[in-house]
């Protein structure tokens, strides 16, 4: 418990000492300067996260990290087993991502204005249309150049078992014809078990599989793609 109270004391006042880079990134806004501002969010975000992970006590391991395509925008497809999922995914991935998240990550002070500094997208998935919206934007932004993660199952795993993916998931990636990169996390759920306020040091896997390029042919065939998705994730989970 007490790594716990630390951790969140260190979640908090580390919000709290990144703030003034809102400021920075604001005034690059209005400058017109994006590829800059883009640059710094990233670079504050990707620190962010691992600053996080490695105050749980915890280690990341990345395999196949020479699988994430370098010169164009991807949609990362990952299972989702912890609040922590996203600061895993921001600090050891390499690449510029946002997230299409769910709606109550937007009412969380700070945390919310940084995410929406990365581009990210909040989803309600009990309101149909705000959620036809969140896509579309969200195509829009791969279409200029910036990639996602998405998290099909929707919500966390309870086991850390790999669940059904939402219909219309990978719509995204179809849409805007980027590459979908299938990402497996494996173990953070222990590290803040599901039910319980508490940190665990825990050893976390991340594997990278090879991209899956869309083509006319894999666009027609939404379903087949989808199961091909949640097989490699599922078979690296074993």
């Amino acid at each position: 418990m007490v790594r716990t109270i630390i951790w969140v004391i260190y979640f908090i006042i580390k919000l709290l000492l990144i703030t003034p880079k809102l400021i920075k990134l604001k005034s690059l806004g209005r400058q017109d300067k994006i590829e800059e501002r883009d640059k710094l969010a990233y670079k504050v975000a990707r620190s962010w996260g691992r600053d996080l992970i490695e105050k749980s006590g915890s280690k990341v391991k990345v395999i196949g990290e020479e699988n994430v395509p370098k010169d164009r925008p991807v949609l990362f497809v990952s299972n989702h087993q912890s609040y922590l999922d996203i600061p895993i995914l921001l600090g050891y991935i390499d690449k510029p991502k946002a997230f299409i998240a769910k709606k109550e990550l937007s009412n969380i002070p700070l945390f919310s204005t940084w995410m929406k500094s990365l581009q990210c997208v909040f989803i309600d998935r009990s309101d149909i249309r705000q959620s036809l919206r969140a896509i579309k934007k969200g195509i829009e932004l791969l279409k200029k150049g910036y990639s996602f993660v998405i998290f099909p199952e929707g919500t966390r795993s309870k086991d850390g078992n790999l669940m059904e993916f939402k219909p219309g998931s990978l719509k995204m990636a179809i849409k805007a014809k980027v590459p979908i990169v299938p990402v497996t996390i494996k173990g953070a759920n222990k590290i803040m078990p599901r039910g319980k306020i508490v940190i665990i040091p825990t050893d976390v896997e991340i594997i990278i599989s090879k991209p899956i390029f869309i083509d006319d042919g894999i666009a027609k065939d939404s379903k087949g793609l989808t199961e091909q998705v949640w097989n490699t994730i599922n078979d690296n989970l074993k």
